[in-house]
């Protein structure tokens, strides 16, 4: 059985607002892909593609979450990288589950006040637009741990599609040429990156074949040598001569000390099934964790999706989460987590204690008690035959990263030192607004929201599921989770279905066209609330879920189900796909 599926970015934008879920989903939302061997979920339909082939040549999830990590670095520059970092958690079909941290590292050379002038002021740009943005990338790392622990193909075999791609190029299609939109004036100011995305200074045309010479010869290199390749030989080489050559701080020390984590997930329940996600350095696996155990103290299918007080609580479990991953988390490294205490059922009752039911809570007058990341992100979901599951997201943080090449690689570098706090309570590229525990130190890991989550019952994979933007990350893999849970959504309405976002600061709910309706708003702003629409689709993510088992959890529980893999690709992603087999 094999169903392919990609969408328009404008589906989901017919959404209405209902009570129920059944009848704008059912009006919106095409039927998810269905597969009975097999299912992968990526933003970009080439890298699908590359995904199943290698499940089909006998592959495993881990081995096609590598295929496609490297084949997107090829086919989706804004956000596939290999010249960024990012997460993989892992579920085995024997049910061990594991985390794979290859995040990017701050340069040897970073210091706290980097990014600040000589009065203490951050310099504009500094951190999102210049070579000190960029931090030790980890992708290569990350990506070849994992195949060397938990994967059964040869180096070789992973990389030759991206190969083939990067020197014989692909057509560029609608949704390729959106993703440049944005980023072709900034692409165009670094004269190796404008060599490669534009063509005589112009963006590129429909249709087009995008080739990658330098990006073929940096990832042959790599098939040849693996990890010495990029770390310890010409690719880091250059990447350092362009950084020192532009008033960057990388040292070919950063490279060769480079190191992945492998890490315990954070795990935790919700209404009897069990959820593993990331862990610290990323705050996504915990805030969703917290606000989930808070949210479970209430009826919240009954209350029905979109109604005012499911909105409203979870708006408040929003708020609280977010003070603590603000001021709480960072590097484990440099920092102690409060792992036990956030997800711990005690923490929830007493948030929930605090929760006003009948005016909203103010965030400037919620300050953390008892403790001493990017639009352009892009998240994969995969599952085997055999019921191994990984979730993959990874980044360059901003749209193309810093939008420059170090000459000769055909590598985009990342932005990601925007994620560390720049200077306490200034924002960020993402609005946050966050404290000394995420304070920029050599080595260290800037603090994420990236959330790739796996969900289990009864011991058997239920649903992988994540999304790239950047803080929303977490509420958008948080209300994928809860459309199926709790509003018996099926998997492809759970992850088209309009999000409302909160983060303590700004104290702002913010919502996606046509998301509430005017009656829900009108509640809403008598208990004080302040919603507003942001009409930028992009900010809101694009999620790639696989559910196990039916389209929905009634026809999980009736075991009535066509096929043992349903696949869905968020509306949003104009280039993605879900494809099973």
């Amino acid at each position: 059985m094999r169903h392919i599926q990609r969408l328009s970015c404008t589906a989901f934008c017919a959404l209405a607002a209902v009570a129920g879920h059944t009848s704008f989903a059912s009006a919106a939302s095409p039927a998810p892909a269905q597969g009975d061997n097999g299912m992968v979920v990526t933003a970009q339909h080439l890298a699908t593609e590359v995904g199943v082939q290698v499940l089909k040549d006998g592959g495993n999830a881990v081995d096609a979450a590598v295929a496609v990590g490297y084949a997107l670095a090829v086919v989706y520059p804004t956000a596939g990288n290999l010249g960024g970092g990012g997460f993989m958690t892992i579920r085995l079909a024997d049910g061990k589950t594991t985390f794979l941290d290859f995040r990017e590292r701050a340069p040897l050379a970073a210091t706290k006040t980097m990014y600040l002038d000589k009065d203490g002021n951050p310099i504009p740009d500094a951190s999102t637009q210049t070579y000190l943005a960029v931090g030790t990338p980890g992708s290569v790392a990350g990506f070849e741990m994992a195949r060397e622990r938990y994967g059964t193909m040869p180096r070789e075999r992973l990389l030759q599609p991206a190969i083939r791609f990067a020197q014989d190029g692909f057509a560029l299609e609608a949704g390729d040429i959106a993703s440049f939109a944005g980023s072709n004036e900034r692409l165009a100011q670094d004269p190796a990156a404008a060599k490669i995305f534009l063509t005589d200074g112009k963006p590129l045309a429909l249709g087009a074949t995008l080739k990658q010479a330098d990006l073929a010869k940096s990832l042959s290199a790599i098939s040849e040598r693996g990890t010495d390749a990029f770390y310890k030989g010409e690719i880091a080489d250059l990447i350092v001569q362009a950084s020192e050559a532009n008033g960057g701080i990388l040292a070919k020390a950063d490279f060769e000390q480079y190191a992945v984590r492998e890490l315990e997930p954070v795990t935790c329940g919700y209404r009897g099934y069990d959820i593993v996600s990331s862990p610290p350095p990323s705050s996504g696996g915990l805030v969703i964790c917290e606000i989930l155990n808070v949210l479970e103290g209430y009826p919240i299918g009954y209350l029905g999706y979109g109604s005012a007080e499911t909105t409203r609580l979870m708006v408040e479990a929003m708020r609280h989460a977010f003070v603590d991953r603000n001021t709480a988390l960072g590097d484990p490294d440099f920092v102690q987590n409060p792992v036990e205490k956030l997800t711990s059922d005690e923490y929830a009752a007493e948030i929930r204690g605090r929760i006003d039911p009948y005016r909203a809570g103010k965030s400037e007058g919620l300050k953390p008690q008892g403790f001493g990341e990017s639009t352009e992100t892009t998240h994969y979901s995969i599952i085997d035959k055999d019921g191994n599951a990984v979730a993959v997201t990874y980044t360059l943080n901003g749209s193309f990263g810093t939008a420059k090449v170090a000459e000769g690689t055909g590598i985009l570098l990342n932005n990601e030192m925007d994620d560390f706090t720049v200077k306490p309570g200034v924002p960020n590229l993402y609005g946050l607004v966050q404290g000394e525990a995420n304070a920029i130190e050599p080595k260290k890991s800037p603090l994420s929201s990236m959330s790739p989550t796996i969900i289990s019952k009864d011991g058997k994979p239920f649903m992988v599921v994540g999304s790239p933007g950047g803080s929303r990350i977490i509420t958008i893999t948080l209300s994928a989770i809860m459309n199926v849970i709790d509003h018996g959504m099926d998997v492809q309405e759970a992850i088209d279905a309009p999000r409302i976002h909160h983060q303590w600061l700004p104290d702002k709910v913010r919502m996606e066209p046509l998301a509430l309706s005017p009656d829900t708003l009108k509640i809403l702003a008598a208990q004080g609330y302040d919603v507003g629409i942001d009409e930028n689709w992009t900010i809101w993510g694009e999620a790639a879920a696989i559910l196990v088992g039916g389209r929905n959890l009634e026809e999980i529980e009736n075991g009535s189900a066509a096929a043992r893999y349903y696949g869905a690709i968020d509306s949003r992603a104009e280039a993605g796909s879900a494809m099973g087999y």
